[in-house]
């Protein structure tokens, strides 16, 4: 498209990467009046991320209320991601207080369901244009700042001018290189396999997740009957396991305490993973540039929580930056906003979680809260919030709820 001599940007906003996070901001800025280039450097409109946890986690639910997805996820065959958790002490099962509301819950669905129907939604949004087969090549600069993209399009090279570039485009961010913007990585001590299978029982029918200190595993019932497995082992097991993949895959999940019965069951997708997936930490803002999803912070697969940060920093943005966006306000400004936010609310998740990457044993604190929450109910109930991110670690960890761990050890530890 050639820029009008008029206007001084193609668009309000350019967002590179049309997934979950990108997708999600396109329709939410949209929707307030944002004129948006979403830019999908693949050229099928049914492409999805094949590496992932499939699961959204219960903080995210407002989100997919506002985007107006509920209704077709539940449609879609979407599961609600109730869980229960396998640790030394047993099983850790939160359960809905008997005089109390319901557990929150967000969904296990497919990538292949949730990334094009996500990206048909912002398609059809007004005021959104999708660019599939659209790769940024490198940013436009002016006074300092950024103010555009250039493209590799299937007409050929392009530059598309926005007050503002979103990088919705993953962990390895081209828009984060691109702008200079420093990355901090955490070494991961583990490394992960996955596998899908079909009418794969689970007690209950919910998603487990087995702590066997220092290794992991979990096991995620999602839509059409398919149950998403993975295994996290300590990277010293890496060798030996790689030796034979499919036969070291299995054997972990057999030898799990109350293990699924995958030798009944049918694997329809091959084992993929990753033997080196470092959490990944940006500031998410620069000037004219802001990062969403993976791009800003890229956390331990293991937790599943990825998918929920993808949206929720969509909507943190949008909230934000949407006035100044159309020139009705300070960007600056809305910028700052919006990474004080997102650093408020996710950074001591990641400073956690890359502790806990190290494929350590549980701490102190952790043996407390994980001891009291196999015990009792609503010590579940809080590590429940906690681990559906609905609470921050100061919360999880407040003097009250260490104090209750402490008293329902002390009470229920065996004779």
């Amino acid at each position: 498209m050639t820029r009008p001599e008029s206007a001084a940007y193609d668009y309000d906003v350019v967002i590179s990467g049309a997934s979950l996070a990108g997708s999600a901001a396109a329709i939410l800025l949209a929707r307030r009046g944002v004129r948006v280039a979403l830019l999908e450097r693949r050229s099928d409109p049914g492409a999805y991320k094949v590496l992932c946890t499939h699961s959204i986690t219960a903080n995210a639910y407002p989100v997919l209320d506002e985007l107006g997805l509920v209704p077709a996820l539940e449609e879609a065959g979407a599961v609600r991601n109730e869980a229960r958790w396998y640790t030394r002490w047993g099983w850790i099962e939160p359960r809905a207080a008997a005089q109390g509301p319901a557990l929150p819950y967000a969904y296990n669905i497919r990538r292949s369901t949730l990334d094009p129907l996500i990206r048909s939604r912002a398609a059809q949004t007004p005021g959104v244009d999708l660019l599939l087969g659209h790769q940024v090549t490198g940013l436009v600069r002016e006074g300092g700042r950024t103010s555009g993209v250039r493209a590799s399009t299937p007409q050929g090279e392009r530059e598309i001018r926005a007050r503002l570039v979103v990088g919705a485009d993953g962990k390895d961010s081209a828009v984060a290189k691109f702008a200079g913007v420093p990355v901090r990585q955490y070494e991961n001590a583990r490394f992960g396999y996955l596998a899908h299978f079909r009418d794969l029982p689970l007690r209950d029918g919910i998603g487990q997740t087995w702590f066997l200190e220092p290794d992991m595993a979990y096991a995620f019932p999602n839509d059409d009957g398919v149950t998403v497995l993975a295994v996290l082992p300590d990277k010293k097991r890496l060798p030996a396991f790689r030796q034979d993949l499919e036969g070291s895959f299995l054997s972990f999940v057999r030898a799990l305490p109350e293990a699924p019965p995958i030798d009944s069951a049918e694997r329809i997708t091959k084992i993929i993973g990753s033997v080196n997936y470092p959490l990944v930490s940006r500031r998410p803002t620069a000037p004219g540039i802001a990062l969403i999803g993976d791009a800003a912070l890229t956390g331990d697969p293991l937790w599943g929580v990825g998918c929920g940060w993808a949206l929720e920093s969509a909507r943190w943005l949008a909230e934000a930056v949407s006035p100044a966006a159309t020139g009705r306000g300070d960007l600056d400004g809305s910028l700052a906003v919006y990474a004080r936010r997102h650093r408020r609310r996710l950074g001591g998740h990641q400073y956690i979680a890359a502790d806990f990457a190290k494929a350590r044993p549980f701490n102190p604190v952790e043996r407390l809260m994980f001891s009291a929450a196999a015990r009792d109910e609503a010590a579940a109930r809080h590590m429940y919030l906690f681990a559906s991110r609905l609470i921050g670690p100061l919360r999880f960890l407040n003097p009250v709820a260490l104090a209750r761990a402490s008293v329902v050890t002390v009470k229920r530890r065996p004779a």
